[in-house]
């Protein structure tokens, strides 16, 4: 990954931007990167309009859909159809998402990240208006990917401001939150929640009381759960299980990376 830069002459047949940096940037992806759940240098492409990602990783079998755009990253991201990305969540069935920014100037890659399927929750889906009676495809509704709503550890940098990141790093990264597959939906939306309070505090160290101040948060997040405290506190060890969260005594808890 040490080429941080587009292969132009492939662009040169396409008139379009969109086609040209398509073109661009899947070449880089499968010839530059790796799978961050199994580390393998095989990143192969899908055939043209397949629904269900542009690559996959051929020692793993890891999906992985890629959304490039010039500047900076945003606060969310135009994807597909809603319908289509809610059934896709509710099934598990939704590929991990590459993205990556670059300078339009020098076609040079600035960051390229991945965040892992099990971080897409409904909560995370914005859903778009229809198109107008005017257009090609009237009535249809797309989505956005909000990333505002997404942990810090559900957003693994490869390449963060034109560093290139360890691979080791990065699959440890990967493997920290990866328990979340095995979790249902719904059990996933808390463990997810409670990262985002934890995130909020902006502290090494908290206790349970700091976060029981989301207690009116939570319970708008989870309006069928009667007993938001005792959830808290579940939750809370869940993740010091996991290795994610150290208990200090009384009531205390270390984030530990």
């Amino acid at each position: 990954m040490n080429n941080l830069y587009f292969n132009q002459g492939l662009a040169e047949p396409y008139t379009s931007n969109a086609q040209k940096i398509r073109v661009m940037s899947e070449d880089w992806i499968r010839n530059s990167t790796f799978c961050p759940n199994c580390g393998n240098h095989n990143i192969e492409p899908y055939k043209n309009n397949n629904p269900a990602a542009d690559f996959y990783c051929s020692g793993c079998s890891e999906d992985f859909e890629l959304k490039s755009k010039s500047g900076n990253l945003g606060s969310k991201i135009v994807d597909g159809a809603y319908r289509t990305m809610i059934e896709k969540i509710k099934q598990a069935a939704n590929p991990n998402f590459l993205l990556m920014t670059y300078c339009k100037q020098s076609f040079s890659i600035q960051n390229l990240l991945v965040i892992p399927k099990h971080f897409f929750t409904q909560e995370i889906i914005e859903k778009r208006n229809p198109l107008s009676s005017n257009a090609k495809r009237a009535g249809w509704i797309g989505c956005n990917l909000l990333l505002n709503n997404i942990p810090s550890n559900g957003k693994i940098y490869l390449i963060q401001n034109q560093i290139v990141r360890n691979k080791i790093s990065v699959r440890n990264d990967w493997e920290r939150m990866l328990f979340l597959r095995n979790e249902s939906n719904q059990s996933k939306g808390w463990i997810l929640d409670i990262v985002k309070c934890i995130e909020k505090l902006n502290k090494p160290t908290f206790s349970l009381n700091d976060i029981y101040l989301f207690e009116s948060y939570l319970a708008k997040a989870h309006p069928n759960n009667f007993h938001i405290k005792p959830k808290i506190r579940q939750q809370l060890q869940l993740l010091r299980d996991k290795g994610l969260l150290e208990f200090k005594g009384n009531g205390q808890y270390a984030t530990v990376r």
